[in-house]
């Protein structure tokens, strides 16, 4: 990585967090996510804190970053105004299928390994006919489900192997570190402490994820319908939603049950 780029990342690590604002910190991270792609070529940008949500990530006067401090490929172009972007965007979908950054160059959407699924989700075309040439992407999935995004671009074709190698672990703690902030910053997300199940809650759960009713999960459990329901409502209580579907939801989104 270069020197350059370093110095950029260390530039918003303070050395007493507790001294500065949160607010102050998002400009600091915006400022660096915005500084930190021209060393490698990739001087646009566009992020995201939740690509399920149409708000853009704004200062605290409303000001969208994307009009203040990030730039993009073709200035006309104002994805954040777009409702609908994220469902169409090839871009937005990748995140949605990959946790960890990957790059496009050349034709081609890359990774630290092969990911199928990020191959499979994603349309060179739409690439190019946005005019990226190449591009690098973070995605930030953070806990409760959201996932944001932080992409560090080029309208030139650049082959981004070697600088992806060398930049991608840094760029992407620099994605989770300003979209966490900014989410901490505007309290959206989970709030509180964790969520702590017992074993019979998590029990419960995985058995009515599995499709198991009330009355069979008694029967695996050796325990009473009552209980069996009491044990879901209570997980659902302290899991913040109403319902079994939202409580299964929830708790495996949290990684209380998986994904069998």
């Amino acid at each position: 990585m270069s020197d350059k780029l370093i110095l950029i990342i260390g530039q918003i690590m303070p050395k007493n967090c507790s001294s500065q604002s949160l607010e102050d910190d998002v400009l600091k991270l915006a400022r660096s996510v915005a500084e930190s792609g021209k060393p490698i070529g990739l001087p646009f940008n566009a992020v995201s804190a939740d690509i399920s949500s149409p708000q853009p990530m704004c200062d605290t006067a409303g000001r969208p970053f994307a009009e203040t401090i990030f730039r993009w490929i073709d200035p006309n172009f104002e994805y954040w105004k777009d409702r609908m972007f994220a469902l169409r965007s090839t871009l937005v979908h990748a995140t949605r299928t990959c946790a960890e950054p990957f790059y496009y160059s050349k034709g081609k959407v890359m990774s630290w390994r092969r990911n199928e699924a990020l191959v499979a989700a994603t349309n060179p075309e739409q690439y190019a006919a946005a005019n990226i040439g190449a591009a690098i992407i973070s995605p930030v999935h953070l806990p409760g489900g959201a996932i944001g995004a932080v992409v560090w671009a080029s309208d030139k074709e650049i082959d981004l192997a070697d600088a992806f190698a060398a930049n991608a672990a840094n760029l992407h703690a620099l994605a989770l570190r300003f979209v966490a902030t900014y989410h901490d910053a505007r309290d959206l997300g989970p709030q509180g402490p964790a969520v702590y199940l017992t074993r019979r809650e998590i029990q419960c759960l995985k058995w009515a994820a599995a499709g198991k009713t009330d009355a069979e999960i008694a029967t695996i459990m050796h325990i009473s319908v009552p209980t069996v329901r009491f044990h879901i409502t209570n997980s659902a209580t302290k899991l913040g939603v109403t319902g079994k579907a939202r409580a299964i939801q929830r708790a495996s989104t949290l990684g209380y049950i998986g994904h069998e």
